[in-house]
C-alpha cells in the first residue's frame, strides 16, 4: 500500500478513535431529572445544572407551581430529585411517595404582609380579615401556627375570626394590590416585591412558633438513593458546591437568580431582601422534620392518615459525606448581605 495511503488510513483511524472516545465521554454523563420551584431561595438548586458536568452529570430541570405538584411526577417516574418545602415532602411521604430527604437548601422564606392603611400591625389585628395563603404549603402551616398562638380561629368560610382565602403564590400579590384580601402569608421574593413596590407592609416574619424557621428540603427517590448510589453521591456533592458557591459569591447568586430564573422581573433590592429572609443553607435535621410533621397533623395541613416518622426517611449520610469532600463546612451558610 502506498505510503500516502497508509498515512491517510492511520490519520483516519486516529480521528475515528478520538471521535469515538469523545462521543463516549459525552454520553457518560448520568442524567438526573430535577423538579424545582421558581423562588429566589431555590436558586442554588437550579444552579446545579450549570456545574453538573464537573460531576459527570446532566441535570434536566422542570419548574413546578408548588412543591406538592412535583409529587405526581415522582410517582410517575419522571423526576429523580426535587426541591420543596419540608411540609410538601412530608405530605408526599405520608401518601406513599417513595422519597428520602437528603439535605436542606434554605431556611425562612416566609412573611405575613398586609395592605398599607389596613391597620394590621400584628397577628391579633388579623381578626375579622381575609388572609390569603397557598393550600398545603409552608406558608399555610406558618400562618395557622401564628393564628393558634394568638388564640384566633379560622376557616375558609365566614364565621370564624379569620377567613382563609386559598390562592396560588402567583395570584396573591395581585389580590393584595387589588384590595380583595387584607393580608397574605407569602413566600420570597414575592413578599419583598409587595413591600418594595408599596402595596404591602410587613406584619411579621413568622418564625416565633414551635416550628421556628421552616426549612426547604432536597429529596431524592428511594430507587435513586439505593440503586444509583454513586450518582446520588455525585448529585449531593454538586448541590453542596452550588450552595457554597452562592453563599461565598452573593453577586453571582444575584445575577443568576435575577437573570436566569426571573428574566429581569425582580430588582436587585427584591433579591437582597428575599435572600435576607431566606438564606441559602445545606442542612436539615430529623428533629425539625418531626416537629413539622407533628404541627401538620395538629392543624390538618396535608390531611395525613398515617404521618411518617422523620427518622425513617431523613437520610443525611450523603450530605455529611459531600460536605466533607467539598469542605463546605468551611463556608458559613449566611444570608446575602444587603447594602
Amino acid at each position: 500500500m502506498p505510503r500516502k495511503t497508509l498515512l491517510a488510513a492511520a490519520a483516519f483511524a486516529v480521528a475515528f478513535t478520538t471521535a469515538a472516545v469523545a462521543s463516549q465521554g459525552a454520553s457518560a454523563a448520568d442524567l438526573v431529572r430535577l423538579g424545582n420551584l421558581k423562588f429566589a431561595h431555590y436558586g442554588a438548586v437550579s444552579y446545579m445544572k450549570e456545574i453538573a458536568g464537573k460531576y459527570d452529570l446532566k441535570i434536566e430541570e422542570r419548574v413546578f407551581p408548588k412543591g406538592i405538584d412535583i409529587l405526581p411526577a415522582i410517582v410517575a417516574g419522571e423526576i429523580d430529585v426535587a426541591a420543596s418545602a419540608v411540609d410538601a415532602a412530608i405530605a408526599g411521604r405520608a401518601s406513599g411517595v417513595p422519597i428520602y430527604a437528603v439535605a436542606g437548601f434554605a431556611k425562612g422564606g416566609a412573611r405575613i404582609v398586609a395592605r398599607p392603611g389596613a391597620g394590621i400591625k400584628s397577628i391579633a389585628d388579623l381578626k375579622g380579615r381575609k388572609v390569603a395563603t397557598p393550600r398545603g404549603g409552608a406558608q399555610e402551616l406558618i400562618l395557622l401556627a401564628e393564628l393558634a398562638k394568638h388564640g384566633l380561629s379560622w376557616s375558609d368560610r365566614s364565621g370564624k375570626d379569620v377567613q382563609i382565602v386559598y390562592m396560588a403564590y402567583a395570584d396573591m400579590n395581585q389580590a393584595l394590590l387589588a384590595g380583595s384580601i387584607d393580608a397574605m402569608s407569602q413566600s420570597e421574593p414575592q413578599s419583598s416585591q409587595a413591600i418594595n413596590k408599596g402595596f404591602g407592609v410587613e406584619v411579621i416574619k413568622p418564625y416565633d412558633t414551635e416550628l421556628g424557621e421552616p426549612v426547604r428540603s432536597l429529596v431524592i427517590t428511594e430507587e435513586f438513593y439505593t440503586r444509583k448510589r454513586d450518582v446520588a453521591e455525585r448529585l449531593v456533592r454538586c448541590f453542596v458546591e452550588a450552595t457554597a458557591t452562592f453563599i461565598a459569591n452573593p453577586d453571582l447568586a444575584e445575577k443568576y437568580v435575577r437573570e436566569q430564573m426571573f428574566k429581569g422581573q425582580i430588582t436587585s433590592q427584591d433579591f437582597k431582601d428575599a435572600i435576607g429572609n431566606s438564606p441559602y443553607s445545606y442542612d436539615i435535621s430529623v428533629h425539625h422534620v418531626q416537629v413539622t410533621t407533628d404541627m401538620m397533623q395538629k392543624f390538618g395541613v396535608g390531611r395525613m392518615d398515617n404521618p411518617p416518622k422523620a427518622a425513617d426517611w431523613v437520610k443525611l449520610d450523603l450530605l455529611e459525606k459531600a460536605k466533607a469532600a467539598t469542605k463546605a463546612g468551611d463556608v458559613k451558610a449566611t444570608a446575602v448581605k444587603t447594602n
